[in-house]
């Protein structure tokens, strides 16, 4: 099979990185910049220098030095009290640039704020993207906690319902090859870790064409994904909506919101995605 990019999460990938010593046109020291851009996450809002240089692994010299460069073109803010830094609006600027250029989300965004509005309950899109999914769009309902109305949050794609749905369209050989080999998280206490059963789950995936999982990600949850396929058949991304297990069962799922999602997913066609 041809090689894809990585980024995209397309059969065929690994989650191995090329080895970087073999790559002439790779730049050590802007890698190094980015390294300490990803120390930046949920619990790691507002760093001091020091828990930067724990965190990235670098010597304190190479991250000051970093942390300064990020400073001075706007991608970090130093508080002149407690010394710490966190991003800034830069990154936000990153971000609307990258949606300018998926047209998957703009295509989609009009079938999923319709398909919103007539279950009442969340919405989103997600893609791979290397072996997790990454939410594109989301469109809340109001129970909604915070943290599932943010865009770009990063989930294991073997144990989310969009992960599997997408997986599921490519080749059998290739998706067992994932199922094998991608990283798993215990998420909640019934997270599937049992890579046996998470292959069955994946073979009724692709047998069904949509996706439903629960307790995986959030404990009493039901993640209900169908894949957005392009002309080779391969989804680029899914489809998903999230319910309470206290007023949803699966079978009531599979009944009632099922074929409004794969209607929605079916209506998204990724021209030139093929």
């Amino acid at each position: 099979m041809a090689s894809r990019r990585k980024i995209t999460g397309q059969p065929g990938d690994t989650p191995a990185e090329a080895p970087r010593k073999q790559d002439t046109l790779y730049v050590s020291s802007l890698a190094k910049g980015l390294k300490l851009l990803k120390v930046f996450n949920r619990t790691n809002t507002h760093l001091s220098l020091t828990e930067m240089v724990k965190l990235s692994g670098m010597d304190k010299s190479a991250v000051q030095r970093l942390a300064n460069t990020l400073m001075v073109e706007g991608f970090l803010h130093r508080d002149p009290d407690t010394k710490r830094f966190r991003p800034t609006h830069a990154w936000l600027g990153l971000a609307y640039a990258y949606y300018w250029s998926d047209s998957l989300v703009a295509l989609a965004m009009p079938k999923l704020i319709e398909l919103s509005q007539r279950l009442g309950e969340t919405v989103n899109m997600a893609e791979l993207s290397d072996t997790s999914i990454v939410y594109v769009a989301r469109l809340p309902c109001q129970r909604t906690n915070y943290e599932a109305t943010l865009i770009g949050r990063h989930l294991p794609a073997l144990s989310a319902s969009p992960g599997q749905a997408i997986l599921s369209t490519w080749p059998e050989a290739d998706w067992r090859a994932a199922v094998e080999t991608w990283p798993l998280r215990q998420m909640t206490a019934r997270t599937t870790m049992d890579r046996a059963e998470l292959a069955r789950q994946m073979a009724r995936t692709a047998e069904r064409g949509f996706s439903i999982t629960q307790d995986q990600m959030i404990l009493n949850e039901i993640g209900i994904s169908a894949p957005i396929r392009g002309a080779d058949g391969l989804a680029h991304g899914a489809v998903q909506c999230s319910v309470s297990a206290f007023h949803w069962t699966p079978e009531r799922v599979e009944r009632e919101l099922v074929p409004y999602l794969l209607d929605t997913a079916n209506s998204i066609a990724p021209a030139g995605r093929g």
